[in-house]
């Protein structure tokens, strides 16, 4: 009872820090999301799948973007795991917004728990805990990618380790099958994460070995070897649809890699929403490269290092850290290389700084062992005192100004209002984006395809299937005869025409066309929006 107790006081705590750090978020939390076209493409992949569990399950992975392709959810993350978190609420009617929301900064405080009971376990520290459970549930790296949904489920990752460890301590089956566990659940959560985490783990399992002496390493090695085949199977059926689109599309290719890849002065760059570094760290780096941890972890990771011999695990936490930013600098890096040359999976990879969090999980850890060693032997008071110190410390550090925005529609704009209620048919929406500015507002139609569920031509994710791009390079020059012979094509039945220059041509065009104006609307998202429909 006190052990549920402890957690309980530490998830409140994490969550009022969260709230401290980013107010004025927790007030506008079903109205108003962070601006950035992957909002929108969060709240159409967990509505898609609420909607394709109840309705047509046999359809999880085919989202009704890029008509006529199929598993169109593979094209990116198809985070399975969030979206049974989400489906409950879905069904019950929370709205998109307070949906999306939840689950991105529900995942911040639940991870900080995890990290909690990891460094706990390590150090016996709640303090230790507390304070690695804030650097990666808060950091900076966190509020890069506040708009990536599966970006933030890094909660499995520190169970891993914590699993992993109890595994070596007591050989016990269970405790090596929950490691594995863990592994599948970070994958079925982020496939980024689940292939670092599984290298990680692997790395770390394999010092840890050579680091301890094991009375029983037949039990040990029998617990993580269940716990391996566990997660390489459920990992492996994950795979397949996934491998089959790869087959399709392609992989990444170097300079894709070498883009996304970190630089060592990266860990120096703090994002510009950020209250205290903002503008000294900001300028130096770019989208998914700015991996600042924060000042206080980082010096008190170094003084668990220094101010006593560090425990063996601790050094070992050092080389996963050293491992892991190496990692991150892609190719500029040795051990990128090798596993992007031998390791089919990491060529389906792009943004290899995202190791960034794994940078950010082990400091935690040393950061833990820094606090407990300066507090080593305190009173309880003091001891307290410390670490609400270091706990202010951290929450200005990571205190965020985050940009909000309210243009994401919670419930049907009436142009989508009337189009739920025709025949079942493909839509188009125009403006299309030109090849060389993807996505334009596809992200937008995407999303509000969630309030009439047909099949739709246009669409947004990590990759684009060459039918879409094929499609864009005929429509570039609509309402031309080209584009309405692609329309044919695809058996587009209801065209949505939003606000842009070419509009007035593209409605003279449609009034000598097989299409009819069914009404025009004044409340969608882009301005006014005409819909029209296919004549029969």
């Amino acid at each position: 009872m006190n052990r549920v107790r402890t957690y309980l006081a530490a998830a409140g705590l994490f969550a009022a820090v969260w709230a401290v750090v980013t107010w004025p978020q927790p007030r506008v939390l079903a109205t108003e999301a962070y601006p950035h076209q992957d909002v929108y493409f969060n709240m159409w992949r967990l509505e898609w799948l609420a909607h394709a569990a109840r309705h047509e399950p046999s359809r999880l992975l085919d989202g009704n973007m890029f008509y006529p392709e199929k598993r169109t959810l593979t094209y990116s993350d198809a985070i399975p795991l969030e979206g049974a978190a989400a489906a409950p609420l879905i069904w019950l009617g929370a709205r998109p917004v307070l949906v999306q929301n939840t689950l991105i900064f529900g995942a911040m405080i639940v991870s900080a728990c995890t990290m909690f009971a990891l460094v706990r376990y390590l150090t016996g520290s709640a303090g230790a805990g507390i304070v690695s459970g804030l650097a990666f549930g808060f950091a900076p790296y966190r509020f890069e990618h506040v708009m990536h949904l599966e970006l933030q489920w890094a909660m499995w990752s520190p169970l891993a380790f914590l699993y992993l460890h109890r595994t070596f301590d007591g050989g016990r089956l269970k405790d090596g099958v929950l490691t594995g566990v863990m592994v599948a659940l970070q994958m079925l959560s982020s496939i980024y994460y689940g292939v670092f985490l599984a290298t990680l783990l692997g790395l770390g399992a394999s010092l840890f070995f050579i680091a301890r002496r094991l009375d029983e390493p037949r039990r040990v090695i029998t617990s993580l070897a269940a716990g391996a085949l566990l997660a390489t199977v459920i990992c492996g059926v994950y795979a397949v649809p996934y491998f089959q689109t790869r087959n399709y599309v392609g992989e990444r290719t170097m300079d894709q890699v070498a883009t996304f890849s970190a630089r060592p002065s990266n860990y120096l760059n703090a994002t510009p929403e950020n209250w205290l570094y903002g503008h000294m760290l900001e300028t130096r780096g770019r989208q998914e490269r700015r991996l600042f941890p924060g000042t206080v972890i980082t010096v008190l990771a170094i003084i668990g290092l220094l101010l006593r011999k560090p425990p063996k695990r601790a050094i070992i936490y050092l080389l996963l850290l050293v491992t892991a930013f190496e990692m991150s600098l892609g190719f500029s890096g040795h051990v990128y290389g090798l596993l992007y040359r031998y390791v089919p999976v990491y060529r389906g990879l792009r943004a290899v700084a995202r190791l960034g969090i794994y940078v950010l999980l082990f400091l935690g850890v040393l950061g833990g062992y820094g606090f407990a060693a300066l507090s080593d032997g305190w009173r309880e008071r003091r001891r307290i005192a410390f670490a609400a110190i270091v706990v202010l410390a951290l929450a200005a550090e990571y205190r965020v100004s985050l940009p909000l925005s309210d243009e994401y529609p919670n419930t049907a704009p009436a142009v989508y209002r009337l189009l739920a209620r025709q025949p079942p048919g493909v839509v188009a929406e125009f403006p299309m984006p030109k090849l060389t500015a993807l996505p334009g507002s596809d992200p937008q139609y995407l999303y509000c395809s969630i309030f009439h569920w047909f099949p739709l031509v246009n669409g947004y994710s990590g990759v684009y299937p060459r039918s879409y791009l094929f499609r864009l390079n005929h429509m570039r020059e609509f309402p031309d005869s080209r584009s309405f012979l692609q329309l044919e094509l695809d058996n587009v039945r209801y065209i949505v025409l939003h606000e842009w220059p070419g509009r007035d041509e593209a409605r003279r065009a449609l009034s000598n066309s097989p299409y009819i104006l069914l009404g025009e609307f004044g409340d969608s998202p882009s301005g006014t929006a005409l819909l029209y429909a296919e004549r029969w």
